[in-house]
């Protein structure tokens, strides 16, 4: 696997690990993070021997926005921006289209670039010692990430619209009963559950769980009839399997079947 500086990566078993660890300080986004996010989102699509991407960061922080530093503060950072915004959108696009599982860990502040990277996940653990913060109005900025976009399918529109407009810090478990993230864990405990879920969905059959992950995602396009025949072609389909041949048996024989993604 490539070397990054912004980002650690390594691959335990079926589980890609991806840590963010910027130059920059606080974990903050730079050009450099956005375009090695980019390239390990699309390196890791294309690697059949991955079956879960976790992202976390470093040091108590998950990420806090855009590196502010590197900015003027007017309109001279317009073409910035849009580098830093494109490349950003360029790989949650990558991981939202991806049939592997994506657990995010978020280990401390998530803010801004931060905040919409938290909720890209499939499955996001959280710590108790965390907080998201959507951050974009205090610079006078708006939203990017695709913030606006998961924001209301989580929460609702009322309820997004409060949470970008008043900006209040919200803790793990405000995060966990508004459906921003999955669970809150006690901070001790934090990187133990965050890899023990990663490790679950890697044994599992995740070539089912991709196309499942794939369908709910492409629900909010279609009627129910257009996605009920969807349904249909997937689970026809899914009968080709290894999986489907392990799960079938293992269920007579009253055993665990050993998923191999196949």
């Amino acid at each position: 696997m490539a070397d990054y500086e912004n980002l650690r990566l390594d691959q335990d078993g079926g589980v890609a690990h991806v840590t963010i660890d910027s130059t920059s300080n606080f974990n903050s986004l730079n050009s450099t993070m956005g375009e090695e996010l980019v390239h390990v989102a699309t390196e890791l699509n294309e690697d059949d021997s991955v079956r879960c991407i976790t992202l976390t960061g470093t040091d108590g922080v998950f990420c806090a926005g855009a590196d502010l530093a590197s900015l003027d503060g007017d309109e001279r950072d317009a073409p910035e921006l849009r580098r830093l915004a494109s490349s950003l959108h360029d790989a949650i696009l990558q991981l939202h289209q991806a049939e592997t599982p994506l657990v995010v860990g978020v280990n401390g502040v998530a803010a801004g670039a931060g905040f919409s990277m938290a909720l890209a996940g499939d499955v996001v653990v959280m710590s108790d010692e965390a907080r998201l913060e959507y951050a974009y109005g205090r610079i006078g900025l708006t939203g990017d990430g695709g913030s606006t976009f998961w924001l209301p399918r989580l929460v609702g529109l009322r309820r997004a619209k409060e949470i970008a407009l008043l900006d209040e810090p919200i803790d793990a478990d405000y995060a966990v009963s508004l459906g921003l993230v999955t669970e809150s864990v006690p901070a001790g405990e934090f990187e133990e559950r965050f890899h023990d879920v990663a490790d679950r969905l890697a044994q599992g059959p995740t070539s089912a769980l991709g196309a499942t992950k794939r369908l709910m995602t492409e629900s909010f396009e279609r009627s129910l009839a257009d996605q009920m025949a969807a349904e249909t072609d997937v689970i026809a389909g899914a009968t080709y399997s290894e999986d489907y041949e392990r799960g079938y048996e293992a269920f007579f024989e009253k055993g665990d079947p050993e998923f191999t993604g196949k």
